[in-house]
């Protein structure tokens, strides 16, 4: 059971398995069955009253029928990302598409999440229960914020069971009022004396006479707990009634009590056993044994789950368990009554274990128990690696928290570690000083603690690298420049990574000061040496700026081998998972093919991008593979799917150190001007400050250039392009060629064809046309100038030469008459459903009001808001949602956004 670092427990989202034969309660099962009817039912009661096992119970019954989703919550869930990582994964196995979307986002932000969640729980075909279990030690306003606004906006078919030992911090006051509150209390749940009868009689054998019972009753209030310690207890006493007339006390004292004899009737060696595991949060035969110092752990937890002496498996091969939280309760109570002083012993026995089995989570928090703070801090010195590998920075953030400054402060590598998680979580305040800090520690002369001596050795240039990276946040590019070079002199010999990061940061640098080709070979630098270090996945990353300085420097034919030598790589990689990055590689590829027009592989390089998930793609891919998808339908002519796609590309847009060079408002202003949707794409310049009399430079080119085209689209209109337009699209064109930009250029000198041609100049068109195809012959550019419309196919043919015939320009011009790689119909990028053009796509065609109320499924409304945008009922949306969901051969709204945007569903009419 112990778990790879960051990863999900799955017993946590089991349901708990019956260790008894539940208590037939049909009171409480119908108190249950009422939160059917609200949004949150409350089961909230001390411990020991039965809770878990009253909804697990009533769980189980019902399972054959209805869908459910269950968390067990700890301490650690306390922090809103694992919460939710817990929330949004029960919900998926429960209702496969309805939480897969939301957990992506959950790095994005928990509000967008839930904003997914709520949107896919909206239609849900029928009802799903969600139980959140110990929901007292997770609650606290991190957690309660997005509880509180689920709650708000949880559809009808969907309701929460919370289990607390303490009324949460929700708006309960509200709900009740409202009439959506169902609540269980201590009060409910209580035995009476006819339910203590038969647990103890019925379930327990013992045969206890009328008057014993109710004594007994009487004396633990019907506390659950209580009575269940009470049978271990008389199992076996020749006069039970006789121990039943002594015992007395209010619920800590009975607790306490029974505990005690309980305990008292074991043999030592098992007493000692138990209260020694009894600080770990979960069990098995060899961490036990470690912890005690004894043999045969595995046997004496196989022998007290045979005794039912509160311990609970947690998972079907008996290997691990838990003990019963209050029966944990108990013996850290004795625990620490008898033995306290072994207690750091023990927990440090604890971490041993752990660290020894690869789970430095676990082992840490031990530590940190033991009070060993040197042992722990070494820990997270050595998981620090790992954890920055998996992205898991905050993690080392919480346990810094727990570490003394001057621990951390003789630890140089620790404390680096430390600001590298700063920095990744976008916490710059106060890295300065700790970076002078470190330097100023290697410099004294007592020896700093070192744990990692290959780590030490790359301080001085990891300092400097650092340095770089806050200067650039800061826009200082010289800084920026001047630290990384120091960082790349004072790299150690083989510090591969050292070097990779430092020239990274220099090619940022170049790149944000316009000088590509520089960038580019510094960028190249870099992957060359992660590579080498084997980081494939930064190898990936590198690959998606390599591809893109490329791109605009004309040169597709070299980013085309780019993304081909990291596909290479990753195929190589010999992982089971596809390495991070992946995804992103076939992103750039599909971009790579539209521009030579060859639409059915750009397709299909997003579907195999979209099939390799999250864990195939890099933080920033979300939003790259909707642009991408929304330029591929733009070039099918679907405006309206290409503009939702860049509406939902900004949702989850998600930036990085990289200039963004391509902002998807100027997309999305290119896509309206090239739809004839005028009076927007000039909205959009107006919204942007741009004016054609600004300074043209490389970070705003994009943005000046589809300045330019809007401006061109518009006199298209109501004119000739005016000479600001021309004058700004002659020094974006000296720009470019000063530049090295020859993408850029290609596409410039298109558009001044288009405006000299449309200024009534067409020996300057036909020259400048000519220019432009002789630099994109070598590249096999082809959107470039098919994506102009008709006036590009007069300007082609005018061209043209007869009498010496022009290969490259006569493929242009058949593709501008569809007689090669034209845009086919869009189901050419569903793979398998291109067999069936006939329907679109579909088995069987939508019908008017499923096609109006897939366009609703693709915005941000809720089932209920959609049934009251087209006056109908709730269970009408529903009914309709899962026939397009059958028809479209997909179980989620996601799923099925996504293959209507395949299928061009969104810009067709109704088929008959």
């Amino acid at each position: 059971m112990a778990s790879p670092l960051g990863s999900v427990l799955e017993s946590k989202l089991r349901l708990p398995r019956q260790v008894t034969r539940p208590m037939p309660r049909p009171q409480l099962q119908g108190l249950l069955d009422a939160s059917d009817a609200v949004p949150l039912t409350l089961v909230s009661a001390p411990p020991g009253y039965g809770k878990t096992t009253l909804v697990a119970a009533w769980l189980a019954g019902r399972a054959p029928l209805r869908r459910f989703a269950w968390v067990s919550l700890s301490e650690q869930d306390r922090h809103p990302t694992s919460f939710w990582t817990y929330f949004l994964t029960a919900v998926e196995r429960a209702a496969p598409g309805a939480g897969a979307r939301a957990l992506e986002l959950l790095e994005t932000g928990i509000d967008t999440a839930l904003g997914e969640l709520l949107n896919e729980l909206s239609v849900l075909p029928d009802n799903l229960t969600i139980v959140l279990d110990d929901y007292h030690l997770c609650d606290g306003p991190d957690v309660q914020s997005g509880m509180t606004f689920l709650l708000d906006q949880l559809p009808p078919q969907v309701h929460l069971v919370v289990l607390s030992r303490a009324d949460p911090n929700l708006p309960l006051p509200r709900l009740r009022g409202r009439g959506e509150l169902v609540e269980v209390r201590a009060s409910d749940l209580r035995f009476t004396p006819e339910e203590s009868r038969a647990y103890l009689n019925d379930l327990n054998d013992l045969d206890l006479d009328g008057e014993a019972v109710a004594v007994l009753d009487g004396r633990t209030e019907g506390w659950a707990a209580a009575i269940q310690l009470a049978a271990l207890s008389l199992r076996g006493r020749a006069d039970p009634s006789g121990f039943i007339a002594e015992f007395a006390g209010d619920d800590r004292f009975v607790l306490d009590y029974l505990a005690d004899e309980v305990l008292s009737r074991v043999p030592p060696e098992t007493r000692r056993f138990l209260l020694q595991t009894s600080i770990l949060d979960r069990l098995t035969g060899p961490l036990c044994d470690a912890v005690t110092g004894g043999a045969g752990g595995k046997a004496v937890l196989e022998s007290l789950e045979r005794q039912n002496l509160f311990l609970v498996p947690l998972d079907d091969q008996r290997r691990w368990y838990r003990y019963h939280h209050l029966f944990a309760d108990v013996l850290n109570a004795h625990l620490l009554d008898e033995t306290a002083d072994v207690l750091p012993r023990l927990h440090q026995r604890a971490s041993d274990w752990y660290a020894a089995n690869d789970d430095p989570e676990s082992a840490i928090r031990h530590a940190l128990a033991a009070g060993d703070s040197q042992a722990a801090a070494q820990l997270v010195e050595l998981a620090i690696p790992e954890v920055r590998r998996l992205r898991k920075e905050a993690l080392i953030l919480r346990w810094a928290a727990n570490l003394p400054d001057p621990t951390v402060r003789n630890r140089p590598v620790l404390a680096m570690g430390i600001v590298g998680a700063l920095m990744a979580n976008n916490q710059f305040e106060g890295v300065s000083r700790r970076l002078d800090d470190i330097e100023k520690r290697l410099g004294e002369p007592d020896t700093p603690l070192i744990v990692d001596r290959g780590e030490f050795s790359r301080l001085p240039a990891v300092i400097e690298t650092y340095r770089a990276a806050l200067a650039l946040t800061h826009g200082d590019l010289d800084a920026t420049m001047n630290h990384a070079r120091v960082a790349l002199a004072r790299a150690a010999t083989g510090d591969l990574l050292s070097i990779a990061a430092a020239s990274a940061l220099i090619g940022l640098a170049l790149w944000r000061q316009g000088d590509l080709g520089a960038a580019y070979a510094a960028y190249a630098t870099s992957a060359d040496h992660l590579g080498r270090a084997d980081h494939v996945a930064d190898v990936l990353g590198c690959t998606i700026t390599l591809v893109d300085l490329a791109t605009t420097q004309g040169r597709l034919r070299d980013a085309e081998a780019c993304v081909h030598r990291a596909l290479v790589a990753a195929q190589g990689a010999g992982t089971l998972e596809p390495v991070r990055g992946t995804a992103d590689m076939h992103v750039a590829m599909s971009l790579l093919d539209l521009e030579r027009n060859e639409l059915a592989s750009a397709a299909e390089h997003l579907r195999r991008a979209d099939e390799l998930g999250e864990t195939g793609g890099l933080p920033q891919n979300a939003y790259r593979w909707r642009v991408a998808l929304a330029r591929l339908r733009a070039a099918r002519g679907d405006t309206a799917s290409a503009i939702e796609l860049l509406d939902e590309a900004e949702r989850v847009y998600v930036g990085d150190f990289s200039p963004d060079v391509r902002p998807i408002a100027a997309t999305r202003a290119r896509v309206l001007a090239a739809a004839g949707r005028i009076p927007e794409a000039l909205r959009w310049a107006s919204d942007s400050g741009l004016t054609t009399a600004d300074r043209v430079s490389y970070l705003t080119e994009y943005e000046q250039v589809t300045l330019v085209r809007v401006q061109l689209a518009h006199a298209a209109r109501s004119g000739s392009p005016t000479g600001d337009t021309m004058d700004l699209l002659e020094r974006l064109i000296d720009d470019a060629r000063t530049g090295g930009r020859q993408g850029s250029l290609v596409e410039l000198l298109v558009l001044r064809s288009l405006a000299c041609s449309a200024r009534g100049q067409a020996t300057a068109a036909a020259e400048t046309l000519r220019t432009a195809v002789r630099l994109a012959e070598p590249e096999g550019y082809c959107r470039t100038f098919t994506s102009e419309g008709p006036a590009m196919a007069t300007l082609l043919d005018a061209v043209g030469d007869r009498h010496a015939p022009w290969p490259y320009l006569q493929r242009l011009q058949a593709a501008m008459r569809g007689d090669e790689s034209l845009p086919g119909s869009p189901d050419s990028e569903v793979g398998d459903l291109s067999t069936l053009p006939d329907s679109g796509g579909v088995a069987e065609p939508l019908s008017a009001r499923e096609l109006e109320i897939l366009r609703y499924l693709g915005s941000e409304l809720a089932g209920p808001a959609i049934a009251r945008e087209l006056s109908v009922s709730l269970s009408t949306v529903r009914t309709h949602t899962q026939h397009i969901y059958t028809k479209l051969g997909v179980n989620n709204r996601r799923a099925a956004i996504r293959r209507a945007h395949q299928l061009g569903l969104f810009s067709r009419g109704v088929r008959s």
